[in-house]
């Protein structure tokens, strides 16, 4: 083989290197795959629908959803489905429960509880055509529970925010990338 073969073989395996890596399927970070049609440019969030006890877990669910879209995303929020949605998300809070998950042995009390709030959410285009449903969503957060009555402090609604925030960034990653 002469010289000039040989000095371009070095050339040559970048320039396939860098052709094969070109089509790998790798994206850069950050990058949002769009899974909704280009046509959706206004989702409608109504209040979701509560079928618990616990009180007001419904509000704290829809605004951490309408708060991640506005930070997340391109789209207009509104709160009424009418003729200006394109699509419309609608969420039903299924259940809600709270449990001990360890005990303090010195007073058998619970140390730390466990929130569980089960959901079901769909986004529907104007016409009705389901663009993300997921029917069992469920989410827990562990709280710990003060042992002092004098700084006692009711911890189960910071839970419900923290599960709340938790639920929104996951449903919002849910609709628009694709898995």
């Amino acid at each position: 083989m002469n010289r000039s073969r040989l000095r371009a073989l070095p050339s040559f395996a970048v320039l396939l290197f860098v052709l094969f890596t070109l089509g790998c399927g790798y994206h850069t970070a950050g990058h949002v795959a769009q899974q909704l049609p280009e046509n959706v440019k206004t989702i409608a969030v109504p209040a979701f629908k509560n079928e618990t006890l616990t009180y007001r877990i419904e509000q704290m669910l829809t605004a951490s959803v309408v708060r991640e879209f506005t930070t997340r995303t391109h789209y207009r929020i509104i709160s009424n489905s009418g003729d200006d949605a394109d699509a419309t998300l609608r969420g039903t809070v299924l259940s809600t429960a709270a449990s001990p998950l360890t005990y303090d042995t010195a007073t058998g009390q619970a140390a730390s509880i466990l929130v569980v709030v089960s959901m079901k959410v769909t986004l529907t285009d104007r016409g009705g055509k389901v663009l993300y449903q997921n029917p069992a969503y469920v989410f827990r957060e562990q709280y710990e529970v003060s042992q002092d009555l004098a700084s006692f402090f009711e911890e189960d609604s910071p839970a419900f925010r923290r599960l709340s925030q938790d639920f929104a960034r996951t449903l919002v990653s849910n609709i628009l990338e694709e898995f």
